[in-house]
């Protein structure tokens, strides 16, 4: 056996340390504003918002709040996680003012906000693309890059618990929100978002037809003639929806219910018209198959040039059959798409793949979107714009500023704030200079010095 050694006993505790800090990773994500232009930008929108010439920048404050978020913020008063912080990020207005500044927010100041998130996410692109050589990373799928802006779509449930304005009961019987989100699928960003009340329809097409000229817009202008692919459940599987998205010129993948229409066609596909199926990892998927079925089906009041893709699967043990799927003993799925290349196996394998963006709402919700925190419907909405640019800024840091750190592109936001954000750190003042001297011992610690490094490659906005 063994020995157990005892856990080294702690000297004797002070509270006479000087110019220590804690989260010195924050600061990266603030000097990142600063320098993609964000903060200028939402200053400018915010302007109107400022009571006083020498008040604290209402640009700078959202700035915060983006950052807390970012940081594990969940309400406002977290804000002080940073003014706790003085000699890292200088003064940090208070809740109060935080608040103040939220409360201002109107729907012309929220265009306003997309507009600056819009001009930082060109400029961050860009940025990127000098370190990476690219400014877009590919969507990966069944071993192949897909050189699309892949946007998924989705909406979600947020509990409520206190009446708020907005909030409503939900068709899972409990009561808040159902915000439907757009993210970027090539590097995680969070385009767009629209705050809905808890009983909003999941397949309402006005606001998805919104939603889409949301987060094109956040797209940056060279982009927007590229290739782009819209992804979404069958909550999307509109006849106004897929035709805004035919208009607009954007190829799609979305979910198709499975009418009685559908059934008949699948009961008349022979046998030599299934192919078998792929997962998103590029291998054959046992018990799977796909077929074709447009000319099978009158799609009259869809677009020209749509295509209906079914997906039929052996059902998992205890999974629930409506009688058509028993009499036969497969599960059936359907797509939509106007793609016009490619083998089926594949386009069913990329359609799959807008299952990511379950987990890009799950840790979006670690990032502010699970928690609205207050009871008015437009500061809930400035929160979101805001929730929105914490994502992002993430997003810019993995993908940019930590590009050639494996581990800490793949973590998940709570371990990369372990990782990167909590970092205990010195500030030191010499020679005309202020200094962060990051703990020795931290493993990252010399990734997060790169990335300041490579930050500071990025000029300041004129």
């Amino acid at each position: 056996m063994k020995a157990t050694r005892r856990a080294p006993q702690l000297p004797v505790v002070t509270v006479d340390g000087r110019g220590v800090v804690s989260h010195a990773g924050t600061a990266l994500l603030r000097e990142l504003a600063d320098r993609s232009g964000l903060t200028s930008g939402l200053s400018a929108a915010l302007a109107g918002s400022r009571s006083r010439r020498g008040g604290h920048d209402p640009g700078r404050v959202a700035v915060d709040v983006a950052v807390v978020i970012a940081d594990g913020g969940a309400v406002i008063s977290d804000l002080r996680t940073l003014a706790d912080q003085g000699l890292l990020h200088g003064p940090v207005a208070s809740t109060a003012t935080a608040w103040r500044v939220l409360d201002g927010v109107d729907e012309q100041v929220l265009a306003g906000l997309r507009r600056a998130r819009a001009a930082a996410r060109e400029r961050a692109w860009a940025a990127r693309g000098e370190w990476t050589g690219t400014e877009l990373p590919g969507s990966r799928v069944a071993d192949r890059m897909i050189e699309h802006a892949v946007i998924d779509v989705d909406a979600t449930l947020v509990e409520a618990h206190s009446e708020k304005d907005s909030a409503a009961p939900h068709y899972k019987g409990g009561f808040g929100f159902h915000p439907l989100l757009a993210f970027l699928d090539n590097t995680g960003e969070a385009l767009a978002g629209i705050l809905r009340p808890g009983n909003a329809a999941a397949h309402d097409a006005g606001d998805h037809v919104r939603l889409l000229e949301l987060a094109l817009a956040q797209l940056p202008d060279a982009w927007r003639t590229k290739p782009i692919l819209i992804r979404a459940d069958s909550a999307g599987g509109t006849r106004r929806f897929v035709g805004e998205l035919a208009d607009t010129g954007v190829e799609y993948s979305i979910g198709f219910r499975v009418t009685e229409a559908l059934r008949t066609a699948i009961a008349g596909v022979p046998r030599r018209g299934w192919t078998p199926a792929i997962d998103t990892d590029g291998y054959p998927r046992e018990g799977a198959d796909v077929a074709e079925i447009t000319g099978m089906l009158t799609l009259t009041g869809w677009p020209t040039g749509m295509r209906v893709i079914v997906r039929r699967e052996r059902p998992h043990p205890g999974a629930q059959l409506n009688a058509f799927e028993e009499r036969d003993g497969w599960r059936y799925q359907a797509f939509i798409t106007n793609t016009t290349t490619g083998q089926l196996a594949f386009l069913d394998a990329r359609h799959r793949a807008h299952a990511r963006v379950e987990d890009r709402i799950r840790t979006g919700k670690q990032c502010g979107l699970g928690k609205f925190p207050s009871q008015l419907a437009h500061v809930n909405a400035a929160w979101l714009e805001l929730a929105l640019t914490a994502t992002d800024l993430l997003a810019w840091m993995r993908t940019g500023l930590l590009a050639g750190e494996p581990d800490l592109a793949r973590a998940e936001p709570r371990l990369r704030r372990y990782r990167i954000l909590h970092v205990a750190a010195r500030v030191t003042r010499g020679a005309r200079r202020t200094r962060l001297r990051l703990a020795e011992h931290w493993p990252w610690a010399l990734a997060l010095a790169r990335a300041f490094a490579r930050l500071r490659e990025i000029p300041l906005p004129a």
